[in-house]
């Protein structure tokens, strides 16, 4: 076993979200020889040498400790802090086990979770008691903890108040991570300042229509290196970069020179927008000006309910709601003639989960590419709602989704609306069903005004300012 404690970035985006919506201000710590705290169950043993002194060298020691560079000290540090969790009264979640919780009160009397976010040897802490949380880690569980004190960084990403409206929030920014990758490609390939890019990609690109020659081999191992720096951008919040950074991810195998081009135009587009924002906002939206269909499915999905974890802490605190935008961009795939689907969620005003990836079916129309993305859609929306539930957070209402296909929005909406194209009766009764069980309410959005359509293709510069506009700080 070598399993260790990594919390996925959707419950770090919650965990800020949660300091936000109660004014929280969160403390970060770092665990100092981390590892040495745990036991090892593996066998080793080592013969001492001349620095255990003069009456123990030579001498045969049994290793007790999980030392670093052994195979099974991740999962031994990992069960060992589980334990001190559990004794301190927290609790993981089974959505994600390196998110830690714990029914608290706050001042006010009003009810909430604390939160406790592990990745290895970095914690976290999401409490009005914060400062006592760590107090009680080092002096009675004897952990030595370093760089205590309200985050300014977190797994690469800057994090800093933001004003939103008047109201103080928090935000993440791979401002510097990005800025340190940028010396490293001009180091390469000279100023980035020759190229004019006011998106990620040029509008309509398709890279599986380059024919020019393939990198050599020091290249491709730079152009690998620049997708994995980009992919992490897209993990810290660089949401507008996820379409192109998954269409040129389809080509690190064996990259031409003109992939490697649009590799530095991307940069040369970091390069002008470094500054983007991921905000954590924690106000409702209204949606009371939207039309969404009420109907009575009892006769077509009778007894449809949203299937409620048995399981799952009691909730506590105040609810977030939840709002989703689907897309999807028809046959785009030049070659494979494949769809792709971009998904985004919303959790109050903040973006957690953004989705672009190519669909596994060609889909010969629209409605079907359209249909298999909403599918797609209700399924990441299943999960979701599934974490918040195992985090103990109120679920407010249901949650609105927003699609810009007027015949699937009918589709899913009407219960009398019979679906004509057979092979999509899988999506049609997944999306359907949700919709009867209240788990979302389904409208449709011009695709002018839909956010995840950044998500699906390259846009035009005023549309992809429009869609940065309502994401993006």
């Amino acid at each position: 076993l070598t399993y260790s404690s990594v919390v996925s970035r959707e419950s770090v985006r919650i965990g800020f979200l949660m300091a936000a919506l109660y004014d929280l201000e969160p403390l970060a710590a770092d665990i100092g020889n981390a590892y040495l705290n745990a036991t090892t169950k593996e066998k080793y043993y080592i013969v001492t040498g001349p620095e255990f002194g003069p009456l123990e060298q030579g001498k045969i020691a049994i290793i007790v400790r999980a030392l670093y560079g052994l195979k099974s000290s991740g999962a031994m540090w990992r069960t060992h802090f589980a334990n001190t969790l559990r004794d301190m009264g927290f609790q993981s979640s089974l959505a994600d086990p390196d998110v830690w919780l714990h029914a608290s009160t706050l001042p006010s009397g009003e009810e909430y979770y604390e939160y406790i976010l592990v990745y290895v040897d970095d914690l976290l802490v999401i409490s009005h008691r914060d400062n006592e949380i760590l107090d009680l880690l080092t002096n009675k569980y004897q952990y030595r903890l370093k760089d205590v004190g309200p985050p300014s960084r977190y797994l690469g990403a800057i994090v800093g108040r933001y004003d939103k409206n008047g109201h103080k929030t928090w935000y993440l920014s791979a401002k510097d991570y990005l800025a340190k990758a940028l010396p490293v490609v001009e180091e390469h390939y000279g100023s980035l300042n020759k190229y004019k890019a006011d998106t990620p990609l040029p509008t309509d690109y398709h890279p599986e229509d380059d024919q020019s020659p393939f990198l050599k081999d020091d290249e491709i191992s730079l152009y690998q290196s620049f997708i994995g720096t980009l992919r992490w951008a897209v993990e810290l919040g660089r949401i507008e970069l996820t379409f192109a950074v998954s269409l040129m991810s389809r080509f690190t195998n064996a990259p031409r020179t003109d992939h490697m081009q649009k590799l530095l135009y991307m940069f040369t587009y970091i390069k002008r927008h470094l500054d983007s924002k991921l905000v954590f906002d924690a106000y409702t939206r209204d949606w009371s000006h939207i039309n969404f269909l009420n109907h009575d499915w009892a006769d077509f999905y009778p007894g449809a309910f949203e299937a409620i974890p048995p399981n799952a802490p009691t909730p506590r605190g105040r609810g977030v709601h939840l709002n989703m935008f689907c897309d999807a961009a028809h046959a785009n795939d030049h070659v494979t003639r494949r769809s792709t689907t971009g998904i985004i969620i919303f959790i109050q005003g903040t973006p957690i989960l953004w989705y672009s990836k190519r669909q596994a079916t060609i889909e010969t129309s629209t409605f079907g590419s359209e249909f298999v993305a909403l599918k797609i859609a209700t399924e990441l929306l299943e999960g979701l709602r599934y974490r918040l539930r195992m985090m103990g957070i109120p679920l407010q209402g249901i949650t609105n989704t927003f699609c810009d296909n007027d015949s699937v929005v009918r589709n899913v909406t009407d219960p009398t609306s019979m679906l004509a194209k057979k092979h999509n009766a899988l999506a049609y009764h997944k999306v359907r069903e949700t919709v009867a069980a209240n788990v979302q309410r389904i409208a449709h959005e011009f695709g002018r005004f839909n956010l995840s359509d950044v998500l699906t293709k390259n846009l035009p510069v005023y549309k992809h300012k429009a869609c940065c506009a309502s994401i993006l700080h």
